[in-house]
């Protein structure tokens, strides 16, 4: 390409973004955010839309009318999983857990330590419907980066306040949390080879459990 016709393009790009503000801050604040951030649905609608993407994810759904069942539902999942070790952060309540387990509190764990436990158990801070993600900003009941991508199986409490319509509401919702370290959760860790063949696993956790509580 000829310094000349490099020279034309640059000129037709600027004349088409127009004035830069010199602040990356106002150049961003210039954007037009003029498109669909809300599907609109009623609440229960919402929810049914999340648990509809779950299920195509191959997520499993728990349901606890109320924080004294989350226990119950944690101890039917591992349960059939056939699982008796479990990891928890430090923040977790302690009426979340089941007795009778090989319960890890995070205390600065180590990998090799981590990666020994069966599952882990956290909170979220938001779960977007349309999609069927769950965000996780990693504080508190949430936990390290770490405890949610080494166990094979990963049990999640989202109330059902928590989840919204789409993603630009989660991100309007989380506002500064963004600045933090943030993991996107959509149904258990896959990916798919060359001929199409689905492995769990390879990125994260091969199971997701998500314990839908009511309050």
């Amino acid at each position: 390409m000829s310094t000349q016709a490099r020279e034309e393009i640059l000129e037709r790009v600027r004349a088409a973004l127009g004035a830069v503000a010199a602040d990356p801050a106002q150049s961003y604040a210039r954007i037009a955010r003029d498109y669909c951030s809300s599907e609109g649905l009623a609440p229960e609608a919402c929810i049914e839309h999340f648990l509809d993407r779950l299920v195509d994810y191959d997520a499993e759904i728990l349901h606890a009318a109320h924080e004294g069942e989350i226990a119950g539902a944690v101890a039917q999942a591992m349960q059939q999983a056939g699982e008796r070790s479990l990891l928890v952060a430090k923040a977790l309540p302690g009426a979340w857990i089941p007795v009778g387990l090989d319960v890890r509190r995070d205390d600065g764990l180590s990998t090799a330590q981590i990666e020994g436990v069966d599952a882990v158990l956290t909170t979220c801070e938001i779960a977007v419907a349309s999609t069927g993600t769950i965000f996780l900003a990693h504080a508190g009941a949430q936990g390290r980066r770490v405890l949610t991508l080494l166990p094979d199986h990963h049990l999640c409490v989202v109330r059902r306040s928590q989840v919204v319509g789409t993603v630009p509401e989660a991100i309007r919702t989380m506002g500064p949390r963004l600045g933090q370290a943030v993991t996107t959760i959509s149904g258990p860790s896959a990916t798919s080879d060359i001929e199409m063949t689905r492995i769990r696993g390879v990125h994260g956790p091969r199971r997701l459990t998500v314990i839908l509580c009511a309050t």
